[in-house]
């Protein structure tokens, strides 16, 4: 007979549960309050939980900063592959200490480090230097990317660098000062254009213009005695999900107390480690970028007249961002790419390369200290930053899917998951959602209100509030902040905690969970859910209301006019695309360069131009092409193998070519092959490399006929006029021309194609 349920047992069982429960999280906190002390007492080191050594400090360079070069010691049991690229690790100083990016095992750095790549961190103390900027922090992370380099002279590669959140930024600025610095740049989470989003999704931009503008950063700094307290980021952070802060947080650490702990202490260890920022850093990233947003529009100059251009960066950039991210949305993480260009070919012509991948889900922390996101796109992101380094500049989208292992070329792929490299426009990025004029208007207005309210602030009120804040005053103040105070309330330096550590250990040996299916446990969660769904209420409500109450403010004809903007339509809110009349006279003079190249080289720039030439009409880059491509080369003796980097500079310069003039590129194959042999095998190369993808359709067959029309000669055999190539705009398709192609070739095809695998291996380079 089935059991009947005893509500009274259940009561009974659940309220056992529960009050155990309740005990083992007063431990729990407990613990955490002693931990986050005893870590102060370290001087709060990075929270990297893998071995590391200190390489450089940055306390003893010649303009010194807070920050260090940390080398991560590898896994003895994979070791380091010297010939591979080091991989640089940079965590924000955005409120928090460093080493998110290498909290776990499953993290940017186990990554790096289970794929042998040499691995540095840089982090930084709790305390900024005395004096210390931002352009003196950026010298400081040049000197390490530097020393990273040399280190590895002998690499395949510069040293990537991995940028999260603020230091994605930081990252940018510093590969436009110094272009030739590093390799491939990923940045996670980063905000670039800070104006940018979507109405009703992101509410965060508008609270500079609700606080008044950054006056406010400058009046917690002088509170501060010059310092400002990284709280006070962490608390706007919570701000933005009190469900998760005020509840969910807590509760399913309550939920789960017999398995959470750990994790959740963790993850604690770093999030109460609040670190500092002299007064001159905030002010001038609250001023310059998230108030101004100078960065993506070239208004950041330096004291000795530098412009800070993003365009002048020349590594390949990984943009990584998602639509679950309410710090910084893909708006923000991409927008800076409508803010500096007009066109694709404006990114070509500047030969950047410019890669994103959007996450459909994963919240800001997330894409750094998710194990999910580590095992799967930053593990493609490390397996394929050859081929990134190698990609011709555009604008691309990287697609992941899981891999077919009985697909074509399953064997090429080393991970679970195959990428492609898919050809993007900036139509694709307004697709996400822009601004209007309107929009732009109103948050160029919020910085003319900031400047005034700043300088008002700094003539008036400054010298007064700094005559009476002493460092005693300021040390008082940060201590009795409620992110620390809730700390020590929870420590052994609470008399009523004493006990709590006694009781748990008696709860844990009498310990009696109650079963999944008790009533009163799944009310429990039914009053958690109801309590979640009324915060989110409450948050939705909050931030309509800030958006609401921003528009209205900011909209204001009259406001717009008092800070000096122009009518609509007179006046743009937002400086447009600066014009570089320097640089339009060097891209002339280097295209000439490069056409005067056009009948220079041997197999190995006739098999790229015939693989871009075949490869057109799909657009895309998939990694097993790569791999491909890689094998061919390492077929060949190391002394005949050119390096990463010279292979790139070829790479992108015929596909310059390919730009530049494609019918000349291509009808100057025959003077770059001029033996047969070495025809035939660029013929058997390419198609065993597009063949890797999966079997050719019809159209790459028909563009491999053509190349093999060209290289045929004035005359294609039995006195066959050679064939033209399609033009690259307009003329007939190449599906017209299919038929007529492979009525000229099939009989050459079937000859040439055996003769040319049989040489392919000896001859191809």
């Amino acid at each position: 007979m089935p059991v009947l349920p005893n509500p009274v047992q259940d009561a009974f069982d659940y309220g056992v549960d529960a009050m155990q429960r309740w005990i083992l999280l007063l431990d729990v906190l407990r613990r955490r309050g002693d931990q986050f002390i005893e870590h102060s007492k370290q001087g709060k080191p990075p929270v990297l939980t893998f071995s590391n050594e200190i390489v450089m400090d940055g306390r003893t360079l010649k303009r010194p900063c807070n920050y260090m070069l940390l080398r991560i010691l590898p896994d003895p049991a994979v070791g380091t592959d010297l010939t591979k690229r080091p991989f640089v690790v940079v965590d924000p100083r955005a409120g928090h200490g460093p080493g998110i990016g290498g909290l776990k095992p499953d993290s940017q750095i186990g990554t790096a480090l289970r794929a042998a790549h040499p691995c540095y961190f840089i982090g930084f103390h709790p305390e900024p230097v005395p004096g210390q900027t931002l352009t003196d922090v950026g010298m400081a992370e040049a000197t390490f990317i530097e020393h990273v380099g040399k280190l590895h002279a002998n690499a395949n590669g510069k040293p990537c660098v991995i940028g999260n959140c603020q230091a994605g930024w930081a990252v940018m600025a510093l590969s436009a000062v110094r272009p030739d610095l590093m390799g491939p740049i990923i940045i996670a989470g980063s905000p670039l254009s800070y104006w940018a989003g979507v109405k009703g999704r992101n509410p965060m931009r508008y609270l500079g213009g609700l606080y008044g503008g950054a006056w406010l950063a400058a009046l917690a700094s002088d509170l501060g005695n010059g310092r400002f307290d990284g709280a006070h980021l962490v608390s706007n952070f919570e701000k933005l999900d009190p469900a998760n802060t005020y509840w969910k947080k807590t509760y399913n650490l309550y939920a789960s107390i017999d398995t959470e702990g750990p994790r959740y202490l963790d993850f604690e260890k770093w999030w109460s480690g609040f670190f500092l920022l002299n007064g001159e850093e905030i002010e001038t990233i609250t001023d310059e970028l998230f108030v101004g947003n100078k960065l993506s529009t070239g208004g950041i100059v330096s004291k000795d007249g530098h412009r800070l251009d993003l365009r002048n960066i020349r590594s390949p950039i990984l943009v990584f961002a998602s639509w679950g991210d309410n710090i910084t949305p893909p708006q923000q993480a991409l927008g800076w790419i409508l803010d500096l260009y007009d066109s694709v070919d404006e990114i070509r012509s500047r030969e950047q390369t410019i890669v994103y991948n959007l996450h459909q889900d994963i919240g800001h922390l997330g894409i750094f200290v998710s194990g999910r996101i580590a095992r799967k796109e930053t593990a493609e992101f490390v397996e394929n930053i050859d081929l990134i380094d190698l990609l011709p500049p555009g604008l691309y989208e990287m697609v992941i899917q899981p891999k077919d292992t009985a697909g074509p070329g399953a064997d090429l792929i080393a991970g679970n998951y195959i990428t492609r490299f898919e050809p993007r426009t900036l139509d694709d990025i307004r697709a996400m959602g822009t601004n209007t004029p309107e929009d732009d208007r109103c948050f160029a207005t919020v910085s003319r209100i900031s400047d005034i309210n700043k300088g008002l602030y700094t003539t008036f009120a400054r010298p007064w509030i700094r005559t009476f804040v002493t460092e005693p005053t300021a040390q008082w103040l940060r201590l009795t902040n409620s992110h620390r105070a809730q700390y020590y309330l929870f420590s052994h330096l609470n008399p009523f905690m004493a006990p709590i550590e006694q009781f748990a250990d008696l709860v844990r040996e009498n310990r009696r969970p109650v079963q999944a299916d008790n009533a009163f446990l799944k009310a429990q969660a039914q009053v958690s859910d109801a309590i979640v769904q009324s915060l989110d209420n409450f948050r939705h409500q909050r931030d309509s209301t800030v958006e609401r109450l921003f528009l209205d403010i900011y909209q204001s004809p009259l406001l717009q006019a008092l800070v000096g903007l122009a009518p609509p339509g007179e006046e743009a809110p937002s400086p447009s695309h600066v014009r570089d009349e320097a640089f339009d006279a060097l891209i002339e003079k280097r295209t000439a360069e490069i056409k005067s190249r056009m009948n220079e080289g041997g197999l190995r720039e006739a098999l790229i131009r015939v693989l871009v030439y075949a490869r057109r009409i799909k657009g895309g880059v998939d990694e097993r092409a790569f791999h491909t491509l890689r094998q061919l080369r390492n077929e060949y003796p190391e002394a005949e193998r050119l390096p990463l980097n010279q292979i790139r500079a070829v790479f992108r310069e015929q596909v310059f070519l390919m730009l530049i003039d494609e019918a000349a590129a291509m009808a100057a194959l025959p003077r770059l092959l001029p033996d047969q042999k070495s025809r035939l095998d660029v013929v058997a190369l390419a198609e065993r490399v597009l063949a890797s993808s999966g079997p050719l359709d019809d159209e790459q067959r028909a563009r491999l006929g053509e190349v093999e029309a060209i290289l045929a000669g004035d005359e294609g055999e039995d006195g066959e006029t050679p064939l033209r190539i399609v033009p690259r705009n307009g003329g007939s398709s190449v599906t017209e021309a299919a038929a007529e192609i492979s009525r000229a070739t099939t009989r050459r095809h079937a000859g040439s194609t055996a003769k040319a695998a049989e040489s392919s291996s000896s001859k191809a380079k």
